[in-house]
């Protein structure tokens, strides 16, 4: 059976999508942005704007009983390419080794310039 899940602590879906679905020890993470709860973009520095980006994927993780450590695949969607080595740098901050699969692409995003989703396994689900 799949769930809904959220965290009040990140943003609210700005359309007709969930935060996360679980289903089958599986949470499927809609795509984040570095925006704060209210819907504000957070952060000057591309740096800053990661980190927001993943606080909200893991806040979203830990209200489905999991953790980003758990993450099976990522998705990143940058607007300039030219920061793929910072990303990278960014991304051990949030993960650990053996590292998820990841697909990374460049993306007109307007006004900001992230966007993460993620694949993440919930323990002792089924």
């Amino acid at each position: 059976m799949r769930k809904s899940t959220s965290s009040p602590l990140a943003p609210t879906p700005a359309g007709t999508y969930s935060g996360g679905m679980t289903h089958g020890g599986i949470l499927y993470l809609s795509g984040q942005g570095p925006f704060d709860a209210q819907g504000d973009r957070v952060g000057t520095t591309f740096a800053e704007q990661v980190r927001q980006t993943f606080t909200n994927l893991q806040v979203n993780a830990e209200a489905a009983g999991t953790h980003l450590h758990n993450t099976i695949r990522y998705g990143v969607y940058l607007k300039n390419l030219d920061d793929f080595g910072e990303f990278n740098e960014l991304a051990k901050e949030f993960f650990i080794d053996p590292y998820p699969a990841r697909t990374t692409i460049e993306a007109a995003l307007r006004g900001f310039d992230v966007e993460i989703d993620a694949i993440v396994a919930v323990p002792n689900q089924k």
